[in-house]
């Protein structure tokens, strides 16, 4: 048996990559797998079939369940049709894992209206369309008084959150959104029997394969072939597959994640800073922060 026998799991952008593994993982573990790809480009260019029916494929071929899906999970009616087909294939919906994402870096002052508008679309439209459409379904189940024991894990990552990186302030920006997203569908979706969490993971992908200087070099794969390979996507989806189980009690997290390191990521805390019991003047607030420890 596996940990999560009976699941019926979506997994978007599970064609390549991180996706790939957790739809591998997910299968082997007992899941029935919806397969998610569009089959476009990192830079979110083109679209191809043939990924995700790979995948599945794979599946099928070592005893597991799987259907391809090739939805852009940022169009709403697409976002709608992959929830239905789990639905209507399995009979039910019990894990989200949005993991679909794009990159186009550049740097501010070179970055296009094109390049900004994709990444978001993909990437927070294409979290809160699929969750939204869940949502709904699981809203319904709940009604109804089953007892429904969803989980959904979202896909954040350091660029976003504690690892700022220059020239990816489009990507940035979207992986924060979808922490932010993360952390308030935990505070809604508990009364349905819902938790939701995200990760922020670091692995050698095609969205690494391109990145250039010494960070590009990090995702260099082991010259020693029995190393252990710390960046490979599969040591990944192990977190994902316990924050997806039915029973698992962890929601409202983030979690930094690669081979060896699994880390829970705190976000923007208040600190003790300056007081005044009178209106703030502008030399007070520049003569307080420039001599006191509030930083």
């Amino acid at each position: 048996m596996g940990v999560l026998d009976g699941r019926v799991s979506i997994i978007t952008g599970a064609g390549n990559g991180i996706g790939r593994q957790h739809a591998l993982l997910f299968a082997a573990e007992g899941a029935q797998v919806v397969v998610n790809d569009l089959g476009g480009n990192p830079d979110g260019t083109g679209a191809d079939a043939s990924g995700a029916q790979r995948v599945v494929d794979e599946i099928v071929a070592a005893g597991g369940t799987a259907t391809p899906n090739h939805d852009d999970v940022a169009d709403w009616d697409g976002a709608r049709n992959l929830v239905a087909q789990a639905v209507d294939t399995y009979g039910r919906l019990d894990v989200l894992i949005n993991n679909a994402g794009i990159l186009r870096d550049n740097f501010i002052h070179k970055m296009t209206a094109e390049d900004w508008d994709l990444v978001i679309r993909v990437h927070v439209r294409g979290h809160f369309a699929t969750l939204r459409h869940a949502a709904e379904h699981w809203r319904a189940r709940s009604k109804a008084g089953e007892e429904v024991k969803g989980a959904v894990i979202n896909t954040s990552s350091g660029s976003g959150t504690f690892l700022p990186n220059a020239g990816q302030v489009n990507y940035g920006a979207a992986k924060a959104a979808i922490a932010a997203i993360t952390l308030v569908a935990a505070e809604e979706l508990p009364r349905i029997g819902v938790r939701v969490n995200a990760i922020a993971p670091v692995a050698r992908t095609r969205l690494t394969e391109n990145v250039p200087g010494p960070v590009g070099l990090m995702f260099a794969k082991p010259e020693d072939p029995d190393a252990f390979d710390a960046l490979a996507p599969e040591n990944v989806s192990p977190l994902v597959a316990y924050l997806a189980t039915a029973d698992c009690p962890i929601n409202g997290k983030l979690f930094a994640v690669q081979g060896g390191q699994i880390a829970e990521c705190s976000g923007w805390h208040v600190r003790d800073g300056l007081t005044s019991d009178a209106p703030w003047t502008i030399e007070a607030v520049a003569a307080g922060l420039g001599t006191s420890a509030v930083a």
